[in-house]
């Protein structure tokens, strides 16, 4: 098939929910249409751009696109002032050829990890939809599951490429911090705010992930499973593991074994305490703490339109003195140290992505209290990557009855050693 024929494709089936979409909150079909009419120009005379030349990819709603608003996940802003131009992202991802579909669905202002959005509607989970997607880029995970979208991007201040991937049954990428620019990103926490893709294949997510840093896009070199140093950190990390999840996990590490990895239990407990300790002598967890900064001029003249269990984890960084907040940041700069060499005997880590599948939407959205103890949870595995500076991935578990995820964390700046062991171990996962 063409660019275009898969594209119409897929339009129609979007087109047939009018009225009903809650994965994209905008699309771009007259622009998305010329792209891929390009796309197909240069394929019959033998001209590409690179892999994601006449890729169809969606971007999340808080990505700059010149000409328009930016909400965020937010009705606060839709009527704010339009972006002048693109976020370097999205520029970037037009100047390798991809076809920009739309702007997908969000959690309010990316501040929850299940998903939900009061403003624009929740999207369903891919897999079931009456279970949520996972965020905070919820119509990331779900439309390239349900293959409205080759690859999706979005951004992972605590898990929010993660979960969704884990949830909807993808890859997810989130690279080290500062890889890929930030800027024309409506920020959460300026700390941990991170940009990473989602798609079927880690190929693909590594593909998307160089072009986002302006590096030239190479094919992965696949690292062998034989030999690999995988650390497993049970502890405080596996509390509370929903059984479906924890059977499939320890199916997984059986299978890399009997492929001749190196399976060894690394505990990292001591530096998990001593990075909330920093956060409960701040008063308020770091991201919170930086994004009631953000927020700072809007979150009480507008507090009605906010989302309010958004709005309440704004408000708990609010007091935060700026000295505390630099004592919490020296910490941490400590502690990624520490962290750095805790894990330089190991080529990653391997843990559940999130320690539950999806819920049910209802459940969570008629009790308050059920959705933040879900939220704490479904956030806490992948959180820690964020705060210790790692990158990470989620693979899918394989024979689950709910989509669950395998994630693998590595040091810093080690991206492309992460990419290579997840193309490694991803068909062994597929068999």
């Amino acid at each position: 098939m063409t660019v275009r024929d898969r594209l119409e494709t897929i339009l129609s089936r979007l087109d047939a929910r009018a009225g009903d979409e809650r994965v994209y909150t905008r699309l771009y079909p007259d622009a998305a249409l010329a792209a891929a009419d390009a796309a197909d120009a240069r394929r019959r005379v033998g001209v590409s751009l690179g892999p994601l030349d006449g890729a169809i990819v969606s971007i999340k709603d808080l990505f700059d696109v010149a000409g328009e608003p930016t909400t965020a996940g937010s009705a606060i802003l839709r009527d704010a002032e339009p972006a002048r131009e693109d976020a370097p992202v999205v520029a970037r991802l037009r100047r390798a050829g991809a076809v920009i579909l739309g702007k997908t669905n969000m959690s309010e202002f990316a501040f929850s990890g299940i998903g939900m959005n009061p403003h624009f509607g929740t999207p369903g989970n891919a897999a079931d939809p009456a279970r949520v997607p996972g965020g905070s880029s919820s119509g990331a995970g779900v439309s390239v599951a349900e293959g409205t979208c080759d690859i999706a991007i979005g951004t992972d201040t605590g898990g929010s490429v993660r979960i969704p991937a884990s949830l909807n049954g993808v890859v997810g990428l989130k690279p080290t911090s500062g890889r890929v620019p930030t800027a024309g990103a409506y920020p959460l926490s300026r700390t941990l705010d991170s940009i990473g893709p989602l798609a079927r294949t880690v190929a693909e997510c590594a593909a998307a992930d160089a072009v986002m840093a302006g590096a030239e896009p190479q094919a992965l070199a696949p690292m062998p499973v034989a030999g690999l140093r995988i650390g497993v950190p049970r502890g405080l990390l596996f509390g509370q593991v929903e059984d479906v999840v924890a059977s499939g996990f320890e199916a997984t590490l059986a299978r890399l074994s009997a492929a001749g990895a190196r399976i060894v239990e690394h505990g990292i407990d001591d530096l998990l305490d001593a990075m909330a300790e920093a956060a409960t002598r701040a008063g308020a967890p770091l991201v919170a703490i930086e994004a009631a900064a953000v927020h700072a001029r809007m979150h009480e003249t507008h507090a009605s339109g906010y989302d309010r269990n958004v709005l309440a984890r704004i408000r708990l960084g609010a007091g935060v003195s700026a000295a505390a907040y630099q004592a919490c940041l020296a910490t941490r700069r400590a502690l990624i140290a520490a962290m750095d060499r805790r894990l330089v005997p190991l080529d990653v880590l391997a843990l559940p992505t999130t320690a539950t599948t999806a819920p049910e939407i209802a459940a969570l959205a008629a009790d308050d209290d059920a959705f933040r103890q879900a939220n704490l949870l479904i956030l806490r595995n992948t959180t820690f990557g964020n705060l210790f500076d790692l990158c990470g991935v989620s693979l899918p578990i394989p024979g689950m009855p709910r989509p669950a995820g395998l994630m693998l964390l590595a040091r810093g700046g080690r991206d492309r050693t992460l990419l290579e062991v997840a193309a490694g171990i991803e068909p062994l996962l597929a068999c």
